[in-house]
């Protein structure tokens, strides 16, 4: 597969890999509203797609997404199109491989898929088997349309991780999961660095890279790329994404913006880097013009030392103290993390 897949010949060609930034929040400067489902824009506005789609082609990305995020049919159900999977994401891939086309480059197409919406048991309603096949309804259609990579992302929970893994990874193609870390160095649902990094080797098929997306910002990602490799050991050589959120979201004049600059975002490019992720973009806040700021980091960048807590701190910003204590080797409750192995929470701490 490496042979003819370029997302995998990509990885072996190239130590680093610059991904996209935000899609929803770019669309919503497009006219977006709030409630409004993404995915029916690709046959209702698919020039709007195609454009924001160029934009990221034009900055430099070498991995595109799919505005596909919510389009299972768990989540299109919330406006009646569950029914429409395999359209909506059949012409979402189209829009992309359009745009790539007139670029003159490759450009890795990633299927992007985010989370039911539902909490799997044992704590919610939604089992692992019929996740599974949500999942894979929504790969087969994005397969067949032509991405190179399944990209699930914003996940929170063991269960949901499993099986999305499980469902996409029947389609046959590399398949990425990305978690968001929001919860004071957790995932909402309690997992930490360590409990994903020591979950991808149960995981089928075994996935290409793992990491971690959205969260509280750019700090917060690269300490957690520090505590997955430090979680890894030797044992383990993974492949990490970082797509961290563009600076913290403020309320300014009636709408939600992002506090990054492209001087910052491009500094996290960097930290993150020599921290050891080998695919590195943005996610909500992150526009354009950060991801041109992003590209010039990464071709320009000079590795240095892994950074310490006090380099992020002082050029990114806060760290979460759940975050700090593991960089410190406190697992503990105690120590604002979570005990390790990938032990399950019921709630939300």
């Amino acid at each position: 597969m490496a042979e003819s897949n370029l997302f995998l010949r990509m990885l072996a060609e190239k130590r680093f890999l610059l991904a996209d930034g935000a899609t929803g929040t770019n669309l919503f400067s497009m006219g977006l509203m709030t409630g409004d489902a993404p995915e029916l824009w690709n046959t209702e506005h698919p020039e709007k797609i195609a454009a924001h789609y160029r934009t990221f082609v034009e900055a430099g990305s070498d991995i595109i997404l799919t505005n596909t995020f919510g389009g299972n049919r768990r989540r299109l159900v919330l406006h009646q199109a569950q029914d429409r999977v395999e359209e909506l994401n059949t012409a979402a891939v189209k829009i992309l491989k359009d745009e790539i086309a007139k670029a003159g480059r490759e450009i890795v197409i990633g299927g992007s898929m985010g989370p039911t919406g539902d909490i799997l048991e044992p704590n919610g309603p939604l089992s692992i088997a019929e996740a599974a096949d949500i999942f894979e309804e929504q790969a087969r259609a994005l397969a067949a349309a032509g991405v190179d990579v399944l990209w699930l992302e914003t996940l929170s929970s063991k269960e949901e991780v499993e099986a999305a893994v499980l469902g996409a990874g029947r389609v046959g193609l590399p398949v990425v999961n990305t978690l968001s870390i929001d919860t004071n160095g957790r995932t909402m649902m309690g997992l930490t660095a360590a409990d994903i990094i020591k979950l991808q080797p149960s995981l089928h098929p075994h996935p290409i890279a793992c990491g971690t997306n959205c969260g509280v910002g750019a700090s917060e990602v690269v300490a957690t790329v520090l505590n997955f490799f430090n979680a890894a050991g030797e044992e383990q050589e993974p492949i990490i994404v970082a797509k961290a959120n563009c600076g913290i979201p403020e309320y300014v004049d009636g709408k939600i913006v992002y506090n990054g600059t492209p001087e910052l975002m491009a500094r996290y490019v960097e930290l993150a880097m020599d921290a050891g992720a080998r695919i590195i973009g943005g996610c909500c806040g992150t526009s354009p013009e950060h991801i041109r700021a992003m590209r010039a980091a990464m071709d320009q960048h000079v590795p240095q030392e892994k950074p310490s807590l006090e380099v992020i701190l002082r050029d990114l910003g806060s760290v979460s103290k759940g975050a700090q204590a593991q960089l410190a080797g406190d697992l503990s409750v105690e120590g604002g993390s979570l005990g390790g192995g990938g032990r399950k929470r019921s709630r939300r701490a």
